[in-house]
């Protein structure tokens, strides 16, 4: 097949994923954005769900830990191993948005209580994590996607732009929870 006609067909066949990557990212973006900036909040059990910053923060620390690893496996061409730390990681990363989700249901937004250079330095963190963490699942399926069809240029190109915007998303949830936690005293 000539590779015009080749990457037309590609292009035919890889519609069903874009589609679904679409709905899946647009209904995770926007339950997120109704959680945090429309629903209210009522007062209710504050102690409820009280750990799960603290277990999300976890879970963020153990991605950070596994895309690491899963980079070196792949550069020693250990591609079993660099899979299960692959799939490891968006595992630890799917357990954190459900956690996420899950406490900011209970609590809603959390503000900073921090005022100064602190508040400015706190509100800079939040706000590059916040914005850079909006690609992160439709690039983690896309690099998954990809690397399933063994289609691994096309991996390669996503994953070298996904790999340090994931792990800075990751560490930067380590820093934010820190700094709430450390204000909060």
């Amino acid at each position: 097949m000539a590779p015009m006609a080749e990457s037309a067909l590609s292009k035919n066949t890889d519609r069903p994923f874009w589609i679904v990557n679409a709905v899946v990212s647009i209904l995770a973006l926007s339950l997120l954005t109704y959680l945090l900036l429309i629903r209210q909040t009522s007062p209710g059990d504050s102690a409820a769900l009280a750990f799960m910053p603290a277990v999300n923060a976890t879970f963020n620390a153990i991605a950070a830990v596994l895309l690491v690893l899963a980079v070196v496996a792949i550069k020693k061409k250990q591609v079993t191993r660099h899979q299960a730390l692959m799939l490891s990681a968006f595992a630890s990363s799917s357990l954190f948005l459900v956690g996420y989700l899950a406490y900011h249901y209970v609590h809603g937004d959390t503000k900073y209580p921090g005022e100064g250079g602190a508040r400015v330095v706190y509100l800079l963190i939040l706000a590059s994590h916040v914005i850079l963490s909006i690609p992160v699942l439709p690039m983690c399926l896309a690099a998954f996607y990809y690397a399933f069809q063994r289609n691994f240029v096309t991996h390669k190109k996503i994953t070298k732009l996904l790999f340090p915007i994931w792990l800075y998303v990751s560490i930067t949830g380590v820093v934010v929870f820190a700094m709430l936690r450390s204000a909060y005293g």
